[in-house]
């Protein structure tokens, strides 16, 4: 099983069920609402531990019952979280509103993310570093900086990135807008640079030339919040374990598919086994 070493936020999740989403300056009423444990790198963690990677975060969360929550899954499914400080900033929320087709908007509150110290960072060791933008650009810094092993960034959400960070990636997942927001970035990268599509799939690139590209298996999503989070987990687990970049495509958009078919970000992921009978 390949050690992974993920770097980013910890987020409790309150999601509001919607018959649609609402135009600007609307005010609409939920169908239901939930709380789920998120946060990029919390689901990222938990999505490779469950693919079955060796899983380490580093993070942090806030003095409060959120905090519990929020930890919950990744401590029952065994992720490590002896790197997961507590902060006197409050734990960090997502706002969620999903409609009726599983679309979704997003409003994050970073809280203890946004107060993580980089130079308490330190990813040496790990076989696969993986990184994703809801920390400080210094963190994630940090993180390729002291890396040892294959570095995977997930540029999400979409903003600039350091040439620094760009420079050290061996992998560079990004959707569609995120890759707009790099393009003159990725052009330039070494990287292979895989592109998600959502229910298209996702295709991988090498200095600008298509390498592969896969379909996910067909499913009727009820909640999109996680698949991509699911598709980076399931990705960086297939290639630690030497898969080649079509088997690790494919594996990964199963996984993504998968994630689409439950509620909340983390309770959606699916393990090994689920993954291996969606390719099949």
């Amino acid at each position: 099983m390949p050690s992974v070493t993920v770097v980013g936020s910890v987020n409790l999740d309150l999601v509001a069920s919607c018959a649609r989403l609402p135009r600007p300056g609307e005010t609409i009423t939920a169908l239901d609402w939930a709380r789920h444990p998120g946060g990029k790198g919390a689901n990222q963690a938990l999505a490779a531990q469950r693919a079955g990677a060796t899983v380490s975060l580093i993070g942090a969360v806030g003095q409060d019952d959120f905090a519990t929550e929020a930890l919950a899954l990744l401590r029952s499914s065994s992720v490590d979280l002896s790197r997961v400080v507590t902060t006197t900033q409050q734990t960090g929320l997502a706002l969620i509103l999903v409609d009726a087709a599983g679309e979704n908007q997003i409003v994050v509150v970073p809280g203890a993310n946004a107060f993580i110290d980089a130079e308490t960072v330190d990813t040496s060791g790990a076989e696969i570093v993986l990184c994703q933008l809801e920390v400080p650009p210094e963190v994630v810094e940090a993180a390729v900086r002291t890396a040892t092993g294959l570095v995977c960034i997930n540029a999400a959400p979409a903003r600039a990135v350091s040439a620094e960070i760009m420079d050290r990636a061996d992998v560079l997942i990004v959707n569609e807008t995120e890759q707009t927001e790099l393009s003159e970035s990725l052009e330039s990268t070494s990287a292979l640079v895989v592109v998600t599509l959502g229910a298209a799939g996702a295709k991988a690139f090498r200095s600008g030339r298509l390498v592969a590209e896969a379909q996910p298996p067909a499913v009727t999503p009820v909640d999109t919040v996680g698949a991509g989070d699911a598709f980076c987990g399931a990705l960086v687990h297939a290639l630690g374990e030497g898969r080649s970049v079509l088997a690790s495509l494919e594996w990964a958009c199963a996984a993504g598919a998968l994630a689409t078919t439950r509620r909340g970000a983390q309770s959606s992921l699916p393990d090994a086994a689920a993954i291996d009978a969606a390719v099949r």
